[in-house]
């Protein structure tokens, strides 16, 4: 990413992923190594009050991983950062936006401001993202 080429209030085009599956909860588990069967056990998750299993947060940060890499490329990342604002479910479509809310001439970098929200617009996740410039 240009440096001349990102400014303040920028907008990084939305990121919209399709309805949130089981068994792509599953297939998630594999990955991170993370089988709390709450992710995957509709009995046990019912028994802790949920209506069903419900998405790993981290799933979603890596929605904004997508969204920022996208944007600016791998190899721009720096951090990525995020705070859990509301569970996510199966049949949940996540939009995550982005808006450049801080540049750094010096230092080459800029900060992008993170949100995830589901369908009904409530905000699932919150983050920032620090990129490197050119």
């Amino acid at each position: 990413m240009k440096a001349q080429d990102v400014k303040l209030g920028d907008a990084l085009p939305p990121l919209t992923k399709p309805p949130i599956t089981t068994r792509q909860l599953v297939q998630y588990a594999g990955a991170c190594g993370d089988f709390n069967p709450i992710h995957y056990d509709d009995p046990f998750a019912r028994a802790g009050g949920y209506p069903s299993v419900i998405a790993h947060g981290m799933l979603s940060m890596g929605f904004f991983g997508q969204l920022v890499t996208t944007w600016a490329g791998p190899g721009a990342v720096e951090r990525i950062s995020a705070r859990f604002k509301a569970v996510t479910f199966p049949g949940d479509v996540i939009t995550c936006t982005g808006e450049v809310v801080e540049k750094d001439e010096a230092a080459r970098t800029a900060v992008i401001k993170l949100i995830a929200k589901n369908q009904a617009g409530a905000v699932t996740l919150e983050g920032s993202a620090t990129i490197k410039l050119d």
